[in-house]
């Protein structure tokens, strides 16, 4: 199994944006979506042996996390507004501490924070950092399991990379320049790819 962790830091924990402005009135949604589809998208496939984690923390009823699970994955398309639709169905539930609800099939919402995320998958997996100054990770052997944390446009707050630190996770990068989030995450699937064939 793979996993994604990604922190949106000021992406809605409402369902009230509009899916023609996921950019702006949706405090940059667009980088989880794209995220999202990244994760998944195989050409005519889905990749049935990953999770996303979209640690969602922008708005007053923050923090809120949707989580893509691909082995019962449906209803998920190329394009960024029928994902945007996705995770605003999920949104629009109303949820308590400690809940997790299915609002359609491979798509949860709960109100875990980065920490709870963190603590949950580190029973589960390894942690990979995905940070400038790690080790090339054409030089890297993949753990099974792997747990690929990053941020969205911004890079993870002093006190999140902190947290994420005191899991002792390797440290990656993938390229001389930095990327956009959801191209880093298609390069580290495509090593990990090369690795299993």
């Amino acid at each position: 199994m793979r996993y994604f962790v990604i922190t949106g830091h000021k992406a809605v924990t409402t369902g009230d944006f509009k899916l023609d402005d996921i950019a702006g009135g949706a405090g940059r949604l667009d980088i989880m979506v794209r995220c999202v589809n990244s994760a998944f998208f195989l050409s005519h496939n889905l990749r049935k042996d990953v999770e996303i984690y979209l640690v969602l923390e922008g708005g007053e009823d923050a923090p809120k996390t949707v989580v893509f699970r691909g082995a019962d994955l449906k209803y998920l398309n190329p394009d960024e507004r029928s994902t945007s639709s996705l995770i605003r169905n999920a949104l629009l539930k109303k949820i308590s501490p400690g809940q997790e609800l299915k609002s359609s099939p491979g798509v949860y919402i709960n109100r875990m924070s980065f920490a709870d995320v963190l603590e949950k998958l580190s029973k589960l997996g390894s942690f990979v950092y995905l940070k400038e100054d790690g080790i090339d990770c054409r030089e890297y052997e993949f753990p099974e399991n792997p747990i690929f944390v990053l941020g969205d446009n911004h890079d993870l707050t002093e006190d999140e990379e902190n947290l994420l630190l005191s899991y002792s996770p390797d440290k990656i990068c993938i390229g001389p320049h930095s990327l956009h989030a959801d191209h880093c995450m298609i390069i580290v699937h495509n090593e990990a790819d090369r690795r299993e064939a």
